[in-house]
């Protein structure tokens, strides 16, 4: 399909120990108890993202205080992504209910959602990454420009990922 698709799927299993640093979440491997681990994770990373959101907000503070205006463009450029990314996951479908709980999805299906689940924890991570490494650059005043390409770079990554989740759970409902 694509190599952001085969590096998702790479991984898949292997991400399991990240995701049970979320509280309760120990039941998503429970048919009954998919749904709700659904949201609970969605809405768990939904908010590391609003944090991204915050701490961006912070560093283009930084940025002002310390540079000048400068890389506003640039800035408000990411922050929107970043929030697009939130705004995305936050109002996802989840994958175990409402129409999607008619669905026949066998093992495999299953397996291959959860693994795009599982994978938006690191990407979250990545973003986060990448926005200490801004800050690092701002306080530096030193390669500004190439720090913001990289919170772009993850951002977008993040954003493809998770559309090849929506492109999977649409795929499973054509086929129904």
């Amino acid at each position: 399909m694509s190599e952001l698709y085969d590096q998702i799927m790479s991984q898949k299993g292997s991400l399991e120990k990240i995701v049970m640093k979320i509280p309760g979440f120990k039941g998503y491997q429970d048919k009954q108890t998919r749904r709700k681990a659904d949201t609970m994770l969605r809405d768990f990373i939904a908010k590391q993202i609003a944090d991204c959101v915050q701490k961006m907000v912070r560093i283009e503070k930084l940025i002002l205080d310390n540079v000048g205006m400068q890389y506003m463009q640039k800035t408000r450029n990411v922050k929107g992504k970043i929030q697009l990314y939130h705004d995305r996951v936050d109002t996802a479908v989840p994958g175990y209910s409402g129409m999607w709980a008619q669905m026949k999805i066998g093992a495999e299906e299953l397996e291959e959602i959860y693994s795009f689940d599982e994978a938006q924890v690191i990407y979250v991570e990545k973003v986060d990454a990448a926005l200490d490494a801004l800050q690092q650059t701002v306080l530096n005043q030193d390669g500004i420009d190439l720090a913001i390409m990289e919170v772009d770079a993850a951002v977008t990554e993040a954003l493809d990922a998770f559309a090849l989740r929506d492109d999977i759970l649409t795929r499973l409902s054509e086929s129904t």
